[in-house]
């Protein structure tokens, strides 16, 4: 088409392809509803008016919103492959989302990384990728691969890739460690994204300096306030676990309420499925006193403005018709989404089909020698550090506790919620792993296990006795990798992630049955009520960069010290 034609069309001299009539449209510029058409050519607005086309959709008064972003995530984390995500979050409206795939990064490298690229295409979702800074997390885990400042050059090229994954090691930041600055500066000025929890005052003034743009940590309003502050953007994070959007719509005021965004960060199907997406963080907000347009503006053009996204976040000439349409505007339920104007997406159902996309990179991940496995925990003392689990976070808390100690041995106390903790390295078979303890998970006569371990995914595993937790570990080598519940001696249940440990080619809703299933009965283990999912629960134990005890391969790990220590001193 020339310009001449574009032209007519956009001064409705002639119809567009398609065209939206009767709309209640969200205009996140003015902040206010109008009435009107949406004239689509090419799948770009091209003007919003009166307006006649080719095709002519009806949507009766309906509201239209622009698509929503997710401003970080890790699709990893659904456990399904890039285009099997698309087809659970189109429906609730998501059209684009910012990906960070440090985790298959971790297992695979680079070459997971291009996975994740390749396959992505394979889907009608915007995914446009931040390549991981911080592969491996730290240096006092073993992850499968390392991300270099080599690598990163590399890969910065590549189609689809937007700028820098989390910095997660802030101490590195801070200290001027030249490996990390070098990746700053090789992506600058594309975005960088930050991960610095609990970092305030002079440290996070140097955190900025270095060039770091965004936080998805923030768990306070006051750390919230401090980033924006200084010209940081904040998502506000609503995942399966991390649920920070209830406490952070506090302080958000119409002074600052530009520099906020939302993301899931870590959501599991099943969660997708009854809750909804990005749709569910501005439901939230809405619920929380936010005024309904300023909350879609949170979820379109605030993160548009965040990423550079210039012809995405608004319904306007010249931005991609990427479109929600909805009846009530203080609790979104999308009954149709388009995708550069093509219609993906009908009453919460996907009308494309997911391709099965596999990479012989990204297969045969574990490797753990059997024969090197001893889960037994020795002491010489009752008194001990434990990892306590803190309600609806993956963060934790460094606890002394007095344990049951049999000739030099742990032994478990069914009278006490504490349950035994391994990370078992599983990308080289190296024969290394670290033991603790737990307190608050809940669950006994059995064990569970996965290779979903953040962020280097080893093994983890946690039980009431070395049996169970054997027996786990034995199924997840058999199935190269996956969820293992063994429940009173034997294997209860199991979900197969044969994409590098973390993903499944299985569909979505197949994953989710399964997930919600498996659910129920650690729930009739025992599981604790604070616990909303295990699985998210468990696998976060292993992450050596949020506070404040964690357990990697290398033994226990203190984050605030951001050392190994002893379990007994």
């Amino acid at each position: 088409m020339n310009d001449k034609e574009l032209m007519k069309i956009a001064r409705g001299q002639e119809k567009a392809a398609l065209v939206l009539k009767n709309a209640r449209i969200v205009n996140v510029f003015t902040k206010a509803i109008e009435d009107g058409d949406i004239a689509i050519q090419n799948g770009v607005i091209v003007g919003v008016g009166e307006y006649h086309g080719k095709e002519e959709v009806d949507v009766q008064g309906s509201y239209v919103a622009p698509g929503f972003i997710d401003g970080h995530v890790h699709i990893e984390s659904s456990m399904v492959t890039p285009p099997h995500f698309a087809n659970i979050v189109l429906p609730k409206g998501t059209t684009t989302i910012i990906a960070d795939p440090h985790e298959i990064a971790n297992v695979s490298g680079k070459e997971g990384i291009r996975y994740m690229l390749e396959s992505s295409k394979a889907s009608l979702l915007d995914v446009y990728m931040m390549i991981p800074s911080s592969v491996p997390a730290t240096t006092y885990e073993t992850a499968g691969a390392t991300i270099t400042a080599d690598d990163i050059a590399e890969l910065s090229g590549e189609e689809g890739v937007l700028g820098l994954g989390e910095v997660m090691n802030f101490p590195d930041v801070l200290n001027g460690e030249a490996n990390i600055h070098k990746k700053i500066r090789l992506m600058q000025p594309r975005p960088i994204d930050g991960h610095a929890p609990s970092l305030k005052g002079n440290d996070l003034n140097a955190y900025r300096t270095a060039g770091v743009q965004t936080d998805h940590e923030c768990s306070t309003v006051e750390e919230m306030l401090d980033r924006v502050k200084r010209g940081m953007y904040v998502h506000l994070r609503e995942g399966s676990v991390t649920r920070n959007v209830g406490t952070l719509l506090k302080g958000v005021t119409e002074k600052n309420v530009e520099r906020l965004l939302f993301c899931t960060d870590d959501k599991h199907p099943e969660d997708i499925k009854a809750e909804g997406h990005i749709n569910f963080n501005i439901n939230l907000a809405v619920q929380h006193g936010i005024d309904p347009i300023t909350a879609i503006s949170m979820a379109t053009l605030n993160a548009a403005n965040c990423y550079g996204l210039s012809r995405h976040g608004a319904i306007a000439p010249s931005y991609y018709a990427d479109l929600v349409v909805f009846d009530d505007l203080e609790n979104i339920e999308p009954k149709a989404v388009y995708k550069r104007g093509a219609l993906v997406a009908k009453d919460g159902k996907p009308l494309i089909d997911a391709p099965i996309v596999k990479g012989k990179a990204v297969s045969d991940t574990v490797n753990i020698d059997l024969d090197k496995l001893d889960f037994t925990l020795k002491l010489k003392k009752e008194s001990v550090k434990v990892i306590g689990l803190v309600e609806n976070n993956i963060t934790t808390k460094s606890l002394r506790e007095t344990v049951r100690v049999e000739d030099g041995v742990y032994r478990n106390d069914p009278d006490q919620d504490i349950l035994k903790l391994a990370v078992v390295e599983r990308h080289k078979s190296s024969g290394a792993f670290g033991l603790g303890l737990v307190k608050g998970f809940g669950i006994k006569n059995g064990a569970l296990a996965m290779t979903i371990a953040h962020d280097s995914h080893n093994l983890v595993v946690l039980g009431d006795t070395d049996e169970a937790m054997r027996l786990a570990t034995e199924k997840i080598v058999e199935i190269s990798g996956g969820i293992v519940l063994v429940k009173d001696g034997k294997v209860e249940d199991f979900l197969q992630l044969e994409i590098g440990g973390i993903m499944t080619t299985q569909p979505a809703p197949n994953v989710a049955k399964t997930l919600d299933r498996m659910k129920e009965k650690v729930r009739s283990m025992g599981l604790s009520d604070s616990i909303d999912d295990p699985f998210i629960q468990l696998a976060f134990l292993s992450l050596p960069v949020i506070p404040d005890l964690k357990l990697t391969d290398q033994g226990l790990f203190d984050v605030n010290a951001f050392r190994i220590v002893p379990i007994e001193d």
